[in-house]
């Protein structure tokens, strides 16, 4: 079961599920990693909108919460993007926080090793169709880190793909590598994805991590659409 959100008559146990192989998963980690998960965990039990899926707080108050510096909380907040645990689904400006997107699906995926761990109750819980919330499943296209991408065509998007690589091979794998260059628009990159789910998935989800490595190379793109 791979949840986009707890929802439906199972939403109080998967809450409760999902904190409990975080904290597994951390213990299994060396302890930077197990600090980073700490303090996520923190933070979603203080702040998290579990009905409307978003993190909105401001830096100053991560770094309060926390007991670090503002620097801290966004080298922090960008593992965690990296890692795939958060998206940001609204980018902050003045005098508006940014908002991010808890994803429960691939923090299930990457603690998935430690569930038989916990328990055969709670493996059940989250492998069984009756845990799956309103029928709303995100699969996981592809496993692994990829391969490399090729960057000899020197478009954006080819250069934009390796930027996306270096930062997270797993998730380009499963998301990115699909995604072909369908044309340039002025500042508007243009992508094709393999199927119409993909291509929800990328724009609901990704949409952000690709706009933000398309600028790293092309300052002049402002806008990614995907479609199939």
């Amino acid at each position: 079961m791979l949840a986009t959100k707890p929802a439906g008559r199972n939403a109080a146990a998967l809450k409760y599920d999902l904190l409990t192989v975080m904290g597994a998963y951390a213990l299994a980690q060396e302890k930077g990693r197990q600090r980073l998960v700490l303090r996520l965990m923190t933070l979603i039990t203080a702040r998290y909108n579990w009905g409307r899926d978003q993190l909105a707080v401001g830096q100053r108050e991560i770094a309060r919460l926390w007991q670090v510096d503002e620097r801290t909380v966004k080298r922090e907040m960008a593992k965690l993007r990296a890692m795939g645990w958060l998206e940001v689904t609204r980018q902050g400006a003045r005098g508006r926080v940014s908002e991010y997107s808890l994803c429960i699906a691939r923090i299930l995926e990457d603690s998935r090793d430690r569930w038989a761990d916990v328990g055969p109750d709670l493996e059940q819980r989250l492998s069984g169709p009756e845990a799956a919330p309103e029928s709303k499943v995100v699969p996981l296209p592809v496993k692994g880190r990829g391969e490399a991408p090729d960057l000899s065509g020197g478009t954006e998007w080819a250069l934009a793909r390796g930027v996306l690589h270096s930062e997270d091979p797993s998730r380009y794998a499963a998301w990115v590598a699909g995604l072909e260059r369908r044309g340039r628009d002025g500042g508007r990159l243009c992508l094709t994805a393999p199927s119409r789910f993909h291509a929800s998935y990328v724009a609901t989800h990704l949409t952000a991590w690709l706009l933000a490595a398309a600028q790293a190379v092309d300052a002049d793109v402002d806008e990614i659409t995907v479609d199939w």
